[in-house]
């Protein structure tokens, strides 16, 4: 027993170390000066006060976070209004739409861009300067995820709830604000937080649908680590360093605020 728990250990902190190792080496790098991952350096905070002080930087990343609660807010209303109409719609047409829902999760970033690109800026004429694009693209990224997030709350909902309320003499409508939506609220935040986060990760479908001025992270950070600004390149770990940091306290408080429920509940 002792030797298969060593092993499990091992296991686990070999995936860790994996998957995390990585990214701890360019956190520690991004309180260096060295220019290059490898090189030597001695502690440096330059790589933040750049990333606090480049007025370059500080719009991306504004732009960035504009974009992405932009994109997450509308996501989730579209997916959550799509979960509830397949929940509360007919077998059949429930079916179809979740298998339509999974064709964007299971396709390639780039193959939606394209399509985006071609069906939009191409057929339609929209203007990339117009931002539309740009939304809609990413929109189509997100919105199925929202969708995932919210229904299986839906199907572990007591529908008598509902129906109860209507008995009562409230409206269907109060009784969707009331009753229905009140009991999505997990799987609502849950699908807003993926959706950000998609938005801030998505390189494939921004490049195609972006206008030409603007930049998010990931596609900023693609351009620079071809570039020779060594100053940029290195704000960079420092604001990949934040990001991390960030990640990690918002999962926690997650974790927390789920544990604090289940002990309510309890």
């Amino acid at each position: 027993m002792k030797k298969n728990k060593t092993f499990v250990y091992v296991w686990i902190l070999a995936v860790l170390l994996f998957m995390y190792l990585p990214i701890l080496i360019l956190v520690a790098y991004s309180f260096t000066d060295a220019t290059q991952i490898g090189q030597s350096g001695t502690f440096s905070l330059q790589n933040y006060k750049t990333l606090l002080s480049a007025d370059e930087l500080k719009s991306m990343i504004t732009g960035t976070f504009v974009l992405a609660f932009v994109v997450a807010a509308l996501s989730t209303v579209l997916g959550t209004i799509g979960a509830i109409g397949n929940y509360y719609g007919s077998k059949k047409l429930g079916s179809f739409t979740s298998f339509l829902n999974r064709i964007p999760v299971v396709n390639a970033d780039v193959v939606t861009g394209f399509s985006i690109c071609i069906l939009l800026i191409v057929f339609f004429k929209v203007d990339k300067d117009t931002y539309i694009p740009l939304v809609i693209g990413q929109m189509a990224l997100c919105t199925p995820f929202v969708y995932l997030s919210v229904l299986p709350r839906l199907t572990q909902m007591d529908p008598h709830h509902y129906e109860a309320a209507i008995d009562l003499g409230a409206s269907p409508l109060s009784a969707l604000f009331k009753v229905t939506l009140r009991e999505l609220i997990p799987g609502i935040i849950a699908g807003f937080a993926t959706a950000l986060t998609l938005s801030l990760d998505d390189y494939f479908i921004t490049s195609y649908t972006k206008p030409a001025v603007f930049d998010t992270i990931s596609t900023y950070v693609v351009n620079a680590t071809k570039g020779s600004q060594t100053r940029i390149k290195t704000a960079l770990w420092a604001l990949s360093a934040v990001i991390f940091v960030v990640v990690c306290i918002t999962v926690a408080l997650m974790n927390v605020g789920k544990e604090r429920d289940v002990n309510e509940g309890m």
